[in-house]
């Protein structure tokens, strides 16, 4: 399992969609147009994301170990 994983501000978030076109496992998505959620356990870590999210919102944090 990677050790980082995607963390959304979703009060910033635009619901834009770019993070779930650029994500190559499907593990970011737009929640009802509202904003988006990363499905952790999908997520490897790669920061596609937060790499091309327009609004900033999206940040690599450490996978916190269950």
């Amino acid at each position: 399992m990677a050790k980082r994983v995607a963390s959304i501000d979703k009060k910033r978030c635009v619901a834009c969609g770019v993070c779930e076109n650029t994500c190559p496992l499907a593990a970011v998505k737009v929640h009802r147009g509202c904003y988006a959620v990363v499905e952790e356990a999908v997520c490897v870590g790669c920061g596609k994301c937060a790499q091309y999210c327009p609004a900033g919102c999206i940040e690599m944090r450490g996978r916190v170990a269950v």
